[in-house]
């Protein structure tokens, strides 16, 4: 590797001026190229970052900071929690934030404070952070609807809060009204009269567009709407739900707002001699990585958490390093259904005043040998 060379002879660590001389460009030309300016052809860009991979050139990004009036760092206002989907959310971000050569500043927020996205925000401006990450917030009772800071930055609000008052907000992560339709369509297209549904806490964003999706699924089909069994995303509160599910021999198919709240769900049914598949069908959301050895496997909705980090991070940097330019714009997420081993066509409707299961049997009354249940492929 060659070292630049300065006027005096003396070696040392590579300036941009040695990369201009060596890709026989002007130092502004090497500039355009490291800022990933247009006007700039493939072949000089090919050429200049030819030569200072030559040289062993490394931005300075503390001189580029003061230039620029720039931190080159983005604040993520994240609730503290190590419930799967935040938790991967926040890593995809930190992922993408390292690879756009920004620095990551992180606040925790906690639930029951009703400034603590207020509080956050302020604590990463005082710290001059060039764009702000919100992901996955709350609506804490008493919180304010708008921010009490001035926000002068680019803000990228991964989820569905409040609005509030900031110089260009964008959004990301938006479709789990989407995802959650897909959910609940599919076990509607298997034949299912109607779907339950184990709502995540209300006061997530997160759990009222999955609360919202299903509504508009069983909407758009004509089916009756069961009364709504609230968890906090636990399984315990799950399996609290099935048992209180259980109890209901109409219920054949339930929709999870997440996954461990549907491994919870099935452990009460199993107690409970609800079988699954065979009596009651469970989708659950997120795709955790216990949910294909769960028994039965889990048919769930796959989060694209690393793309809406992707997309989300690539429109933040263009807001903050193009402050003229339109926004780029936000796609939809895709829907990824895994269907697995939990769900079925529903159960043979018994005719009125005869019972499917029957838990005892009179005395000297012959007994058939039950056939086993063939259950459903597991396919992706």
């Amino acid at each position: 590797m060659t070292r630049g060379t300065g006027r005096d002879g003396s070696t040392g660590a590579p300036r941009s001026v040695d990369v201009a001389r060596v890709a026989g460009v002007s130092q502004k030309t090497v500039s355009r190229v490291f800022n990933d300016e247009p006007y700039v052809s493939a072949e000089v860009r090919r050429r200049v970052l030819e030569a200072a991979e030559q040289l062993g050139y490394r931005r300075n990004n503390a001189a580029r900071a003061l230039a620029s009036g720039r931190t080159r760092s983005i604040g993520v206002v994240t609730l503290g929690t190590a419930l799967y989907g935040p938790a991967s959310l926040l890593m995809g971000v930190e992922r993408v934030v390292r690879d756009t050569g920004y620095a990551l500043r992180v606040v925790n927020t906690m639930e029951g404070d009703p400034a603590g996205v207020a509080g956050a925000v302020g604590s990463l401006l005082d710290q001059g952070v060039d764009g702000i990450v919100i992901s996955e917030p709350i609506d804490e009772e008493g919180g304010e609807g708008d921010l009490s800071v001035r926000v002068d930055v680019p803000v990228l609000v991964l989820g569905a809060p409040p609005p509030f008052a900031a110089s260009t907000v964008l959004f990301g992560g938006r479709g789990a009204d989407l995802m959650a339709q897909a959910a609940v369509e599919h076990l509607l297209d298997l034949g299912h009269p109607t779907v339950h549904h184990l709502a995540g806490p209300q006061r997530w964003y997160a759990a009222k567009d999955r609360l919202e999706g299903w509504r508009a699924a069983l909407a758009a089909h004509g089916r009756e709407e069961p009364p709504v069994v609230e968890g906090d995303w636990s399984a315990a509160s799950g399996y609290a739900a099935g048992l209180q599910l259980a109890a209901d021999s109409e219920v054949t198919a339930v929709f999870a707002a997440n996954d461990d709240m549907a491994i919870g769900l099935i452990r009460a049914l199993t107690e409970a001699g609800r079988q699954v598949p065979e009596d009651v069908s469970v989708v659950g959301f997120d795709d955790i990585p216990v949910a294909a050895y769960v028994t039965p496997p889990l048919t769930t909705v796959r989060q694209p958490f690393d793309t809406v980090a992707q997309e989300g991070l690539k429109r933040l940097v263009h807001a903050i390093e193009n402050p003229q330019a339109e926004a780029l714009p936000a796609s939809d997420p895709p829907v990824d259904l895994v269907v697995r081993a939990s769900t079925q066509p529903p159960p043979p409707r018994t005719p009125p005043g005869r019972r499917r299961h029957s838990t005892s049997r009179s005395r000297g009354e012959a007994s058939s040998p039950s056939l086993p249940k063939k259950g459903p492929s597991t396919h992706h």
